[in-house]
């Protein structure tokens, strides 16, 4: 009874593990930015995010202004360009933030990304963030850095660790910061949909730059929270096949046993 059960167990492993689904990298819109201005409300920035079935306006908006605005042209700050060893690539992110836009930033203070449209899991990949951090308002994951202890290769300024640090405020409010050693470059992802994503830079510090972007809109990406039930509903022939198989295995496993 003891070898049925442990092998029931086996099987059914193996069966799950078939059907499991692993989450696999997938392409990011990157903001196209576009324009910019400093007016005296601070620095405005717009871009464009394009997916398959939307085009999303994006805004920045930082009342403290800015170092510099690169939205064509310039110096390119996403390189290493090897996609396998790239600090902002990773299981989770396929693609380098396009082209050579960036916001780089100086001063310490409040900042927003506002979406004209629900957003799903953007993701901020950042340059720089050297003896500064970012408190953002939501959680966030980070997938992946610049170093070697991350499998990955240098940014442009040099090598530097990233890790989270979560700060109690008090009510039921809590800050997600975003800090480093050394050289920090790397990608980060909030889960779930979004309007707006606003952070707070920890100290002046010229300079330290980023970029966002999505995996898609919210509507691309998330299934309908109610659909209308399907009257015949069909498992998938693979599923069908480890199901069988498995069972098959454990009838005659049985069949021995009873011998």
């Amino acid at each position: 009874m003891m070898a049925n059960s442990q092998i029931k167990k086996t099987l059914l492993g193996i069966s799950f593990s078939f059907l499991s689904i692993q989450a696999l990298a997938v392409p990011i819109q990157w903001t196209d930015w576009t324009t910019g201005e400093t007016t005296a409300d601070g620095f405005v920035g717009m871009g464009v995010i394009t997916t398959d079935i939307a085009t999303i306006d994006v805004t920045y908006m930082n009342p403290r202004g800015i170092s510099f605005y690169q939205p064509s042209g310039g110096v390119d700050y996403w390189t290493p360009r090897d996609p396998t060893t790239s600090p902002y690539t990773s299981d989770v992110v396929d693609n380098i933030p396009t082209g050579t836009d960036i916001i780089a930033l100086q001063f310490a203070g409040m900042q927003t990304l506002s979406f004209s449209e629900t957003i799903a899991n953007p993701v901020f990949s950042y340059v720089s963030l050297n003896g500064n951090g970012y408190a953002f308002d939501q959680d966030f994951e980070i997938l992946s850095f610049g170093h070697p202890s991350d499998g990955n290769a240098c940014g442009f300024w040099g090598c530097g660790t990233s890790f989270k640090s979560v700060v109690d405020l008090g009510d039921g409010v809590f800050e997600y910061q975003l800090l480093g050693t050394g050289e920090p470059h790397g990608t980060i992802r909030f889960t779930g949909a979004f309007d707006t994503v606003s952070w707070r830079s920890l100290s002046n510090e010229n300079w330290n730059g980023f970029t966002v972007g999505v995996e898609g809109t919210a509507d691309e990406i998330f299934p309908d929270p109610d659909p209308e039930p399907d009257p015949t509903p069909v498992a998938e022939p693979g599923t069908l096949s480890v199901v069988a198989l498995s069972l098959l295995a454990l009838a005659g496993f049985r069949r021995r046993v009873n011998r």
